[in-house]
């Protein structure tokens, strides 16, 4: 699932869930199959998760708390035996480790000509001068409005969402190899490199699912 906010693209795979503060603009995209199951906090109860939108680890256990709050009715005893299943539900939203599984979100009309081919194909291995041309920039000028709306340089914000990319391939199962290319690596050492420094684990210790 990719869900896009007014400053980041946000990549949810299997085994993670987007904590989305009130009044957060966003639009969620969805592969067809692919379900979801929502938890909607009143304010108080939301002081249990982070103060901006982030992607969590979902424990085997939050999974299921996930599963069985949505079964039960849309209004319900708050003394009753599902305040338990909320209360503890709660608690592991509130220790969820967090996943650095995004990339910022640009809005200079010439960055998102740049940014939308790069989403579209992340393997795509044209360098800044070429995008610029695209972009109707210069290269430096197109370099100055990554670094002013991303704070990242134009191979950082490349490399980051090639990586995150790959995380989501890699969790539906494809082999690391074949992720690798998908996005861009040639070399499997060398994606697996920039993995490790980017997760804190490899390739394939990202294909068990939950790391939490």
């Amino acid at each position: 699932m990719r869900v896009l906010t007014r400053t980041a693209l946000f990549i949810v795979p299997p085994g993670t869930g987007l904590w989305v503060p009130a009044h957060a603009p966003h639009v969620t995209r969805m592969p067809a199959g692919l379900s979801m199951r929502a938890l909607f906090l009143r304010e108080d109860a939301a002081r249990a998760g982070p103060g901006r939108v982030t992607v969590v680890a979902v424990s085997a256990l939050l999974r299921e708390l996930i599963i069985a709050s949505c079964a039960e009715p849309v209004t319900w005893e708050e003394e009753g035996p599902v305040s338990h299943l909320v209360a503890l539900a709660l608690h592991e939203i509130g220790r969820a480790a967090t996943r650095p599984v995004s990339v910022p979100a640009c809005n200079d009309p010439r960055l998102k000509r740049v940014t939308e081919i790069l989403l579209a194909n992340p393997a795509d291995a044209r360098g800044l001068e070429a995008f610029a041309a695209l972009a109707g920039a210069s290269p430096r000028t197109l370099a100055r409005l990554f670094r002013r709306e991303t704070g990242m340089s134009f191979q950082s914000w490349r490399r980051q969402l090639r990586l995150t990319e790959a995380l989501a391939l890699l969790s539906q199962g494809t082999p690391p190899v074949r992720a690798a290319a998908a996005v861009g690596y040639r070399s499997s050492p060398a994606f697996g490199a920039a993995f490790r420094t980017a997760f804190g684990l490899t390739p394939g210790q990202s294909r068990l699912g939950d790391q939490a």
